[in-house]
């Protein structure tokens, strides 16, 4: 991994705070001409320091008031479960994210649902007859303190 220079580390500062920021304005905050800052944002793009740029959606509004983290513990560790769980989770759009982790418990998942009943439902449908899970343990989100920040860069 290379250093980032100033520059780009500028940019990306930006583009954390507003990803529809235009060209023209991104340019004018970073202090370059719009031509030389959509070569390094498109670089930027190209090296997979950007991944992609999506909205931020309320869950309330749109119908999933309930998240729930979910820290899953397999049975044993083979490449067969191991990979069939993280396929199956891959196909659960009520999984938003997922991260294989050390500690106490194997896989964090973070789900959303529109009530208790429905994540009751993912667990019992889903979950607990994924091959290879041995226990989960849910925490309920009680409100939201910090929400997805941008990187310290």
């Amino acid at each position: 991994m290379r250093e980032l220079e100033s520059l780009e580390i500028r940019i990306l500062t930006e583009l954390q705070k507003n990803g529809r920021l235009t060209n023209q304005d991104l340019a004018d905050l970073v202090g370059l001409s719009p031509s030389a800052c959509w070569r390094r944002v498109r670089a930027l793009e190209e090296e997979g320091v950007i991944s992609n740029y999506q909205a931020r959606v309320n869950g309330v509004k749109v119908g999933f008031p309930e998240t729930i983290f979910s820290r899953v513990s397999l049975e044993k560790h083979s490449d067969q479960l191991v990979q069939n769980f993280e396929r199956s989770v891959l196909t659960r759009p009520e999984v938003i994210e997922c991260f294989a982790t050390s500690g106490d418990c194997d896989y964090l998942l973070r789900v959303v649902a529109p009530d208790i009943g429905a994540y009751d439902e993912f667990i019992q449908k889903f979950l607990l007859k994924t091959e290879g899970v041995s226990q989960v343990r849910s925490n309920f989100k009680l409100r939201e303190v910090k929400a997805l920040s941008p990187y310290p860069l």
